[in-house]
Order: structure tokens, then C-alpha cells, then sequence
């Protein structure tokens, strides 16, 4: 037994390589850290509550701030851990209150969330779960930028404190908050990263930390059809679709996953997400695009498509990008759009562009660290050449 007890002292006490951040972690997670630096079994389960609540409850970033944690505790979990943010490369604020965040997480990986804020005291965190994108929507700008990697569910959950870091909203409180709402509406497809979002939405919800209800948490999919009933059987999140075509033929090609999951594969998966109702809506998402998808009768073939899956719409004007192919349809357009929609009794909000003067709208989002990490490369050969010919 003392041979063990030694082991176990000897495993405890070796510093890892590197701190261990702890920040961003969900409390299983939590858990097993700490049994590995050689917290007491029957202790490990309190000991990581405490620190989930300050990490999460007040967003502290030094362990001397865990007041009600013995001091040589805290001084164990400072030698070996860190409680940081990733790296904030870029903040942009809109003319409209809309913040955006290029994050680095790693070398060439960069990935970007937006806070949009609403007309009240609410808000929501447009977060991305993967940096790149392998869909390819032809509307979309993070679909021109190649797919670098998912993201960690603590990597997803980092952007959620970031924010909260600049809009001041530490220790959590459920009354007068800006950030209400998640949104995974960011870089990537969130059902290609299905495992880290389902973590990093429990780390979300925990009622102990950020607190934020499952109702509040969005999930939007292009339509990968074999994953949207398991998304709802493990997050009961609220579910939402990159519709955006009526037809197979048009979806084909402006949301290429359609030819692998056509609308009819895709709607069955929609019908089987657990507990949809009336009182839990499956939102569409449909960006208008001027003279592609935007007639009349494209409108009362969407009702026709919705019949039978309790639904509202959200109309999204399209939002330029450089190089685009598309431009936004008319506001009459859209206006008379949403009329059809209206009349058969499905809500048609016309989302309002918001954030575009930082390239913060929905369908805007791209690394632009891309660019500039090519733009690098060139000068450095550059540099090279006038070098050599010295």
C-alpha cells in the first residue's frame, strides 16, 4: 500500500510540459484532472464544483481570486494550471453595437464569433465550431476558405467567456443580461463536430456556471440529415436548418450537402427530432438571393414543404462579400415573400443585416488571417530574393 501511496504522490507532484488551462473545460473533465494531480477520491467531486464556480460563475482568471479554496489547494492548481483565454487577434465593433472576435487557438488556426445585440437588454453569441468550413454553399464566405480543423468543446466554450469578458457580465446573474442566447451559427457545421458542441453545451447549460438553458442554445445545420435526431436526443437544443432552396435541383447547387441528403432525407430527419412542437419550433433559415431563390412561387412551394413540422422562418437578406456571385433581392421582394409565408400562419421575420461594415453578417465570417498569413509568405519570399541578390 505505501508503494502506492508513493506512486500516486510521485504521479501527483510531476508537472506537466506545459500548464494545463482549465478555463473552457466541463466539470467531467474538471473531475479527472484533478484525481490526477492527486486530489482525494472522495473530494474530487467538491473540489471541482468550486473551482467549475469560479471559473464559470465569476470568470475569474487567477486561482487567488477562489476565496473559499484552501490557499496551498490554490497554490497546487496555479503550478501546474493556467486559467486563460485564447488569444483575441482582432475585435471589431459595428456601427450597430455587433462585436466581432478573430480568435487564435493555435498556429493557422483562427477562428471568429459575434456578439449580436438586440433591440432589449438581450443578446446572442454567434459561435463557430470548427475554423473553415466543408460545405461549400455558394452564398456563404466562410465556404471559401478551406476547413483547418474542429474545434475543442473547450474551444467553442472560450468564445462564450470571451464575450462575457468584454460586455462586463461576471459573476452570472439571470436578470438584466446582454448575452441570453447561443447561437451556433459560426464558422463550420456544427453536426460534423457533433461530440465537442455536445460538450461544450453542457458546459454551457450547467445551472452551477454560465447557466444558460437549453432553449436558449441554437444549433443550425446545413442538413446532415443522420445527425440532427441525435443532436436533439443528447443536447435538447433547439434546432435550426440552412434551408434556403426549395427545390433539389437549386439546393444542389447552392448547398451542395443536398446531394447527399436531399430535402426529402432531410425532412424526415427534421420530423424526428425529439420534442418539436408547438411550442418548440425547428427555424428555417433562407437568404434571399435576387433572382435565384426569392419568386412567389418559390414562397408557396415553401409552405408546401413546411406542411406538418411546427416552423418559423427567419428571411435573411443577403449579405455582400468580395467576389460574390449574388446579390440580395429587393425589399419589396422579400416584403411579399414573407407575405405568403404570413398568410399560411408561419412566422417570416426579415432578419435585419446586422454588423456588415465589420463583415459580422450571417454568411460573412472568414478567417482573414488567411490571407494574411499568404500575404506574409509572399513578402518573406520576397525578402528571400532581394537578399540573394545582394
Amino acid at each position: 500500500m505505501s508503494t502506492e501511496l508513493d506512486l500516486s504522490r510521485r504521479s501527483a507532484s510531476a508537472a506537466p510540459a506545459t500548464p494545463v488551462n482549465l478555463a473552457g473545460l466541463g466539470i467531467e473533465r474538471l473531475r479527472t484532472r484533478l484525481a490526477e494531480i492527486g486530489i482525494e477520491p472522495r473530494k474530487v467531486k467538491m473540489r471541482a464544483n468550486q473551482v467549475s464556480r469560479w471559473i464559470y460563475h465569476y470568470g475569474v482568471t487567477n486561482f487567488d481570486e477562489m476565496t473559499d479554496i484552501a490557499k496551498d489547494m490554490r497554490a497546487k492548481l496555479a503550478a501546474d494550471h493556467v486559467l486563460e483565454r485564447p488569444q483575441i487577434v482582432e475585435h471589431k465593433v459595428s456601427v450597430d453595437g455587433t462585436q466581432k472576435w478573430l480568435t487564435r487557438y493555435g498556429p493557422n488556426v483562427e477562428g471568429e464569433s459575434v456578439y449580436i445585440p438586440d433591440v432589449g437588454k438581450s443578446g446572442a453569441l454567434c459561435v463557430s465550431s470548427q475554423v473553415g468550413c466543408t460545405l461549400n454553399c455558394t452564398f456563404c464566405h466562410t465556404g471559401t476558405q478551406k476547413l483547418v480543423r474542429n474545434l475543442t468543446a473547450q474551444e467553442i466554450v472560450s468564445q462564450v467567456l470571451i464575450a462575457r469578458d468584454a460586455l462586463g457580465e461576471w459573476p452570472t446573474s439571470n436578470e438584466d443580461r446582454k448575452l441570453t442566447n447561443i447561437v451556433f451559427m459560426g464558422m463550420g457545421e456544427p453536426l460534423y463536430n457533433l461530440d465537442n458542441v455536445v460538450e461544450a453545451i453542457d458546459t454551457l447549460n450547467d445551472p452551477e456556471g454560465l447557466s444558460i438553458g437549453r432553449r436558449r442554445i441554437t444549433v443550425s445545420t446545413a442538413g446532415v440529415a443522420p445527425k440532427i435526431p441525435e443532436l436533439g436526443a443528447r443536447t435538447n437544443a433547439m434546432l435550426a436548418i440552412s434551408l434556403h432552396a426549395v427545390r433539389d435541383d437549386l439546393r444542389n447547387e447552392i448547398v451542395p450537402i443536398n446531394k447527399k441528403y436531399d430535402l426529402k432525407t432531410l425532412f424526415e430527419a427534421i420530423r424526428a427530432y425529439p420534442e418539436i412542437g408547438n411550442s418548440r419550433r425547428v427555424t428555417f433559415e433562407y437568404v434571399m438571393l435576387k433572382g435565384v431563390n426569392d419568386s412567389m412561387a418559390e414562397a408557396r412551394d415553401l409552405v408546401r414543404l413546411l406542411k406538418g413540422v411546427p416552423a418559423k422562418i427567419n428571411l435573411i437578406p443577403f449579405n455582400p462579400w468580395p467576389g460574390s456571385p449574388y446579390k440580395c433581392s429587393d425589399w419589396e421582394t422579400i416584403e411579399t415573400f414573407a407575405e405568403v409565408l404570413n398568410r399560411a400562419g408561419y412566422a417570416s421575420p426579415i432578419r435585419t443585416p446586422r454588423g456588415r461594415d465589420i463583415f459580422a453578417a450571417c454568411g460573412q465570417l472568414r478567417s482573414e488571417s488567411v490571407k494574411e498569413r499568404a500575404s506574409d509568405k509572399l513578402k518573406a519570399r520576397l525578402a528571400q530574393s532581394e537578399s540573394a541578390a545582394e
